[in-house]
């Protein structure tokens, strides 16, 4: 991780223990705040900031950054349930219904969710001047992770589990299960420093293939990986889980996923300065990462 990506992860890290401060219920609280600080990579939040400094500052993005990282975090909470994954560790630590209980683990999640959004929308309220650009960031974020966006990804996800499917309904359960919520944190950040369309589709493209490049490492992992990776490993094959490689083969899925490196990194080419420089060097730590 580069100095510069260090630096946006720590603003992250702080903003969010500012937000998620103790308060009354202190249970809901506590159970909230227990999965965020579990940690993980802030990959969401940070593409959010380094796409608005693509264009300038990225201080009025931050709150939405933050937003983001709950909402990908509620997401999380709510696939390990043991009516979805069933799964006992993540990023390390147990699942949040292991250790508050499944009724909680549900409205922790459900806290999250919805307190993301007020965070947003407190946050357009302390910009007036920019206040329709804050709004359609927040529509960016709402599609990305709703009926349309990563939610409809992990219903075919869940509804296709241990069936036989083919590649067009693989990407379509990567395309919006992962990808979605990745490109939407690029896109909101750019959206609140007057982007031309040009640019909006260029990001739009790196995003689209840094979240495929994403998802075809997590499934190779998944097979190759250690306790290093933080979760339980070998789950896609003991579900009989359709993923990149049980289409391809490891080798070969790696082969896609350097291609889509490359399309991602000559989607930026229309962008200019050091941020250019930085959202490559991610994308290749995407392909190359063993965590």
């Amino acid at each position: 991780m580069s100095k510069y990506v260090e630096e946006l992860r720590e603003r992250v890290e702080k903003r969010l223990a500012e937000l998620l401060q103790i308060r009354t219920p202190e249970l809901l609280w506590d159970s909230m705040a227990y999965s965020v600080k579990a940690g993980g990579k802030r990959l969401r939040p940070v593409l959010h900031l380094m796409a608005a400094e693509l264009k300038g500052s990225s201080e009025e993005n931050l709150d939405i950054a933050c937003a983001i990282e709950m909402i990908h975090t509620y997401s999380l909470i709510h696939d390990d349930l043991p009516a979805l994954d069933n799964d006992t560790l993540r990023r390390g630590w147990a699942t949040n219904h292991v250790v508050f209980g499944e009724a909680q683990a549900i409205l922790a999640g459900d806290g999250l969710l919805n307190y993301a959004y007020e965070v947003m929308l407190q946050n357009a309220a302390r910009f007036p001047e920019n206040s329709f650009a804050h709004l359609r960031a927040i529509s960016l974020v709402a599609a990305a992770a709703g009926v349309g966006g990563m939610i409809a990804g992990q219903v075919q996800d869940v509804h296709l589990e241990g069936e036989p499917i083919g590649f067009e309904e693989l990407s379509y359960i990567h395309r919006h299960k992962t990808g979605d919520m990745i490109t939407g944190a690029l896109l909101s950040g750019l959206e609140l420093h007057d982007p031309t369309e040009e640019e909006r589709r260029a990001l739009c493209l790196y995003g689209e293939n840094v979240g495929l490049v994403f998802q075809i490492v997590d499934d190779v992992l998944d097979i190759t990986a250690g306790a290093e990776l933080g979760k339980t490993v070998g789950k896609d094959a003991k579900s009989g889980k359709t993923t990149y490689p049980t289409l391809f083969g490891i080798e070969k899925s790696m082969e896609i996923a350097a291609e889509k490196t490359e399309q991602a990194v000559a989607a930026l080419e229309i962008f200019s300065g050091p941020v250019v420089y930085e959202l490559t060097a991610l994308a290749e730590q995407m392909l190359h990462r063993h965590a």
